[in-house]
């Protein structure tokens, strides 16, 4: 079980990738912020496609020429997180901090992730001066992704000022943007739910190397990986834990193809829990009806894992 993290050494790292056999490693994150779907304003974001093809499968927050401009003032002003001593870090211009892009220039986000550009508003049939766009960040249309909005502003700065985008000002962020060192694998393309390796599987990957953030979830996928091998040594197939439980969500989202297009380290929480098949309630209620319902599934689970 190959279990490490953000300052794996350059011998293991390079060991690692030759094993791989291809750019499947990968040294720092570059996160943008996921919201949550139910709390956008969809009285102010709208569906569409640039320049109207193929399917609407953006959600676009428009802004108008003065809301641009404070929000621009506010990504410069904003209060950013300062590297790490044994952090080198080289910023890609395939995939530079937004606060780095609006100090290039005054119209340097409207030409570029905020171009507004053949994203017309069905309603008002206008093009807004800028626009911010949403994309899906899972299956249940449940999480959405600002597309181009990875950061360094500090996790208070970023509620501030991305709450200043049209329709995201109740916004509720189920993962923060960030940039920083790290050491992490593409799980979906290597690894199968059993946290195996495909072109070995007598190895697994567990650890934060998997594609999960925090303690817990690293913790998490130790535990998974070392229940899996020892199911193996036994003779017996690993059973995935169910996708209710946080532990059969979190493991789904690193090995399914679904997240491979844009796959980014993940920390558990509530949005990649599968959708609740029930009337509209309040948040309280929605996630304790889903602690409830994973508590069932996991209890089934252990029983037919004979861990109980």
């Amino acid at each position: 079980i190959i279990a490490t993290g953000p300052l794996t050494s350059d011998a293991l790292a390079h060991s690692i990738s030759r094993m791989l056999g291809g750019p499947y490693l990968y040294f720092y994150d570059a996160i943008a912020p996921i919201v949550e779907a139910d709390s956008i304003d969809m009285d102010k974001a709208y569906w569409a496609s640039r320049y109207g093809r193929g399917t609407p499968d953006y959600l676009n927050c428009p802004l108008s020429r003065e809301e641009y401009r404070r929000f621009r003032e506010a990504l410069l002003a904003g209060r950013k997180v300062e590297a790490r001593p044994f952090e080198d870090v080289r910023h890609f211009e395939g995939c530079l901090p937004i606060e780095i892009l609006a100090a290039r220039g005054e119209e340097t986000l409207a030409f570029g992730p905020m171009k507004p550009v053949g994203l017309i508003h069905p309603q008002t049939g206008q093009m807004a001066y800028a626009v911010v766009q949403l994309r899906r960040e899972n299956s249940g249309g449940t999480l959405f992704n600002l597309v181009g909005f990875q950061t360094k502003l500090t996790w208070p700065e970023q509620e501030r000022i991305f709450r200043m985008i049209p329709g995201l000002e109740h916004a509720r962020f189920a993962r923060m943007g960030s940039i920083h060192r790290n050491t992490y694998i593409h799980s979906p393309s290597l690894l199968l739910p059993s946290l195996q390796f495909r072109g070995h599987p007598d190895i697994f990957f567990a650890g934060q190397i998997s594609g999960v953030e925090g303690y817990m979830e690293s913790t998490a996928m130790g535990l998974l990986a070392g229940l899996n091998a020892a199911s193996i040594l036994e003779g017996k197939s690993p059973l995935p834990p169910p996708r209710e439980t946080a532990i059969g969500a979190l493991a789904r989202y690193i090995t399914s193809s679904e997240s491979a297009d844009n796959f980014q380290p993940m920390n558990i929480h509530f949005g990649i829990l599968p959708p609740l098949n029930a009337p509209r309630m309040k948040k309280k209620e929605k996630h304790l009806f889903c602690v409830r319902r994973a508590l069932e599934a996991l209890a089934d689970w252990v029983r037919d894992q004979g861990l109980s």
